[in-house]
């Protein structure tokens, strides 16, 4: 079968299409014929090397398809099954074997490009607004790329909670479909200083939290732009990591608390999968959250896809078809 490989850690160029051998699920495995697979910063951060993981590997964290086989001990799903999943490495190639208890069912009313670009993003948005920071109506809130993959999806789900929401967005085309979405204020942050912004859009209050996935070049104004006690959810780094930083910024900004997030941590128990997937696959249906599916990428094209992302030339979901 053909997949996407990663032999040595590196930029896009260590993307390689390989053939590799037909797969044979263990015992508590499901082998998943995958349709869609959905590209992501966390698969930047495995081929980067900033995730490790023991070489070679099959690249993609997030896929949607077709069971085909199922081990010994797999009860939860069927030959036929229509599902998705997230957090497991191998999405991208023709098949990929996955723990069965990380499987959720896809409604019929969804196709598997919609159940594949809802998964981690979805999920992502859901723990952010509903766990991580409950975001309560009447709050005021910032969202950093408020066009990208999450971004819309959590300005839409802050909107539905009660929010007031302020965007930002790197030009004035990805501002209209952050507030296409939902957003209340757009700053265009290649043009306008976010900070300032920011503060003179809250009367020099602050919000009550920054959700920022992109990190190192944000991250020192963030702490200047929350009200005291505010809460800064730091859940990537696209823009690369953050430095070590002195805790005392945090008393003299207003004692401010700081989260360092990852989802696998919010769908540890498949109680909390079923509940959280549910729900963000259930707004879809229901038309309270709309999906943006940038592009979808024949396999072949995954090193375009990863520079595409990484070029943030993208607004809404990327996807490889196998």
């Amino acid at each position: 079968m053909k997949a996407i490989q990663v032999s040595k850690v590196g930029g896009p160029e260590v993307i390689e299409l390989v053939d590799v051998p037909t797969l044979k699920p263990k015992p508590n495995e499901a082998v998943v014929q995958i349709k869609a697979a959905g590209v992501n910063f966390i698969d930047v951060y495995y081929r980067e090397g900033r995730y490790p993981a023991p070489l070679p590997f099959i690249l993609g964290q997030e896929g949607a398809g077709v069971v085909s086989t199922i081990g010994s001990e797999v009860s939860n799903v069927k030959p036929g099954d229509r599902v998705a999943y997230t957090g497991v490495l191998g999405s991208y190639a023709d098949s990929a074997a996955v723990p069965a208890d990380r499987l959720v069912q896809i409604p019929e009313t969804l196709d598997f490009n919609q159940a594949a670009a809802a998964m981690l993003q979805g999920m992502t948005a859901h723990y952010l607004s509903h766990s991580t920071f409950p975001i309560k109506p009447g709050q005021t809130v910032l969202i950093h790329a408020a066009a990208g993959g999450v971004g819309m999806l959590l300005v839409q789900m802050a909107k539905k909670l009660g929010a007031r929401v302020i965007g930002t967005a790197g030009s004035g085309e990805k501002a209209k479909l952050a507030r296409d979405a939902g957003a209340d204020e757009l700053i265009i942050y290649t043009t306008q200083d976010f900070e300032k912004e920011t503060l003179r859009l809250t009367d020099d209050k602050g919000v009550d939290v920054v959700y920022d996935g992109v990190g190192k070049t944000t991250f020192e104004k963030d702490l200047k732009v929350l009200s005291p006690r505010g809460y800064l959810v730091l859940f990537g780094g696209a823009s690369g990591a953050v430095p070590p930083f002195d805790l005392m910024l945090l008393t003299k900004n207003g004692s401010l608390f700081v989260t360092r997030p990852s989802l696998p941590h919010y769908i540890a128990t498949r109680a909390e999968l079923e509940q959280r997937s549910r729900d963000v696959l259930q707004m879809i249906v229901s038309g309270d959250l709309k999906l943006r599916i940038h592009k979808a990428y024949p396999l072949s094209q995954a090193q375009e896809a990863h520079r595409d992302l990484e070029g943030r030339n993208t607004s809404g979901k990327l996807l490889l078809i196998p």
